[in-house]
């Protein structure tokens, strides 16, 4: 892989999971959540989003790989999943420290991730956003992504919290 446009991301490796999984849980989950905007603690309880375990498993899949954006303290802000499918590319897990969001760092992750699938020559990134986070779906579409009008549901599980309300994923989609 050709470096990223911004020096501060690579590609993460197995040693990485454990400063994922501490960034993933505070971007997604508990109070330290709340000082960003990306929080769903209103919508999910509990202080996991996932553990090292799933991180791992994820890391491990065939196309899977994590990108990190890694600050000049060498301190990890920022962190996208991407998976290739066929020709497009699925991107999940995609963090920004809470206290540090809206500084630019998820639009110079997203266009690493961007770069990515280029590279691999995939035709489009696509991703699943729970439906009400209507905030976090605009950004998106700010940054071209569109709607496919496809919903799936976001069932529960042992490890990433109850959910305080029903929810499902709208899918949302970008041609490279």
């Amino acid at each position: 892989m050709k470096r990223f446009s911004s020096p501060h991301i690579s590609i993460a490796t197995i040693k990485d999971i454990p400063a994922i999984k501490d960034l993933l849980n505070s971007a997604y989950r508990g109070d330290v959540s709340k000082k960003g905007w990306t929080t769903e603690a209103h919508l999910i309880a509990g202080d996991i989003r996932t553990d090292e375990n799933m991180l791992r498993e994820v890391m491990e899949q065939m196309g899977s790989v994590f990108l990190k954006y890694v600050d000049d303290e060498e301190q990890m802000t920022a962190c996208v999943n991407l998976q290739q499918h066929g020709n497009k590319i699925y991107l999940g897990m995609f963090s920004v420290s809470p206290q540090l969001q809206g500084g630019g760092m998820g639009k110079q992750i997203l266009i690493a991730a961007e770069e990515y699938a280029k590279h691999l020559q995939c035709s489009s990134i696509y991703m699943s956003v729970i439906s009400v986070r209507t905030e976090l779906i605009s950004w998106y579409q700010r940054h071209g992504y569109k709607d496919t009008g496809e919903i799936k549901p976001f069932p529960e599980d042992a490890v990433t919290g109850k959910h305080l309300q029903e929810l499902e994923f709208m899918i949302l989609e970008k041609y490279l």
